[in-house]
């Protein structure tokens, strides 16, 4: 495989996307099979068995590697699905599996030592002790950050953790650390971190009322919308909050990270991968984002300038921001 300065990361929530994401330059996709194990359970997504394999094989075919997102949480007595989820990974040749639960974790070190592992976001590891601790435990060779770090943290705990890690270049952004927000739950019964998914479609109405679009998740109202307003879509944590008479993004805007023009930081942080965020998007947004970050990361590689980034309409609400990177969490 030829080494590129840092591995570029994609997501494939689909066969289609998987091809595209190894036609626009990915190093590494990753994915997930189509029931509750991985974080991104939607109609419509995901793999089965032979549809990974022959994924794995197409994606081999062209030096790209092939990750397997099984990031959900068991509930108690019930880890089967997320056992045969491992023991499949595994049959088909993943190149790693992406996990979040200690005891996940556990059953594919003793089931199948030799098959990589990597810590996903979901398990919210961002201190050294923590990620120590998966390290120690479970021989992980990966860690992916929360997004709630600054570069400078990024930078202090890579240089204490001695092993590889990963970071959210761009996508969806939020202000809850990974893997602890249920607030979807309580207006769904759906968990995001159980069931892997964050304000279902199949809860999601839009309702016109008096020249207005009102987005709902469950039965409760998330924003309100003037005509020609974009309408983002109704997650708890962006919706919009009437408090002290005002109405306003109580928590967080709808807004896309979008780390581009910060790479050369990244990278003198010591970071070993970036991370693109959408295995819910389509096609295009796969082909384009992938793209645009190839065309950067190799400008990056050459010492030549970043090429403008133009990927505006790719982000939520279509607004941009760095996140933690620059603001920090506090």
């Amino acid at each position: 495989m030829n080494q590129r300065y840092m591995e570029l990361v994609c997501p494939a929530g689909t066969p289609a996307a998987l091809r595209a994401a190894v036609d626009a330059g990915a190093d590494t996709v990753y994915c997930g099979f189509r029931d509750c194990t991985n974080a991104r359970n939607y109609p419509g997504l995901n793999f089965d068995v032979d549809e990974l394999r022959e994924g794995i094989a197409y994606a081999r075919a062209r030096h790209c590697k092939v990750l397997v997102a099984i990031n959900t949480f068991p509930p108690a007595g019930d880890a089967g699905p997320w056992h045969r989820a491992v023991d499949q990974a595994a049959a088909v040749g993943a190149d790693a599996v992406i996990l979040a639960d200690i005891g996940v974790l556990d059953y594919a070190t003793r089931r199948h030592p030799s098959l990589r592992r990597h810590l996903s976001v979901q398990a919210s590891a961002a201190n050294a002790p923590s990620v120590a601790f998966y390290r120690d435990h479970f021989d992980v060779k990966r860690v992916v950050l929360p997004r709630v770090l600054s570069v400078a943290e990024v930078a202090d705990l890579i240089a204490q953790i001695g092993i590889e890690t990963e970071v959210f270049a761009f996508g969806s952004v939020g202000p809850m650390s990974e893997g602890r927000c249920f607030l979807s739950s309580y207006l769904t019964g759906l968990s995001p971190t159980s069931e892997g998914a964050c304000a279902p479609a199949s809860h999601v109405s839009y309702v016109e009322q008096g020249g207005q679009t009102l987005s709902k998740l469950g039965g409760t109202t998330l924003n309100c919308f003037a005509r020609g307003e974009p309408a983002a879509y109704p997650t708890p944590c962006k919706g919009r909050y009437v408090t002290h008479g005002r109405a306003s993004y109580l928590f967080e805007e709808p807004v896309g990270l979008n780390a581009i023009t910060i790479l050369p930081e990244l990278k003198a942080a010591g970071v070993t991968a970036l991370k693109i965020e959408g295995r819910q998007r389509s096609r295009a947004y796969v082909t384009q984002v992938v793209t645009t970050f190839r065309q950067a990361l190799d400008a990056l590689a050459r010492g030549a300038p970043l090429p403008a980034a133009g990927l505006g309409s790719e982000t939520e609400g279509g607004r941009e921001t760095h996140g933690a990177y620059r603001r920090g969490w506090r």
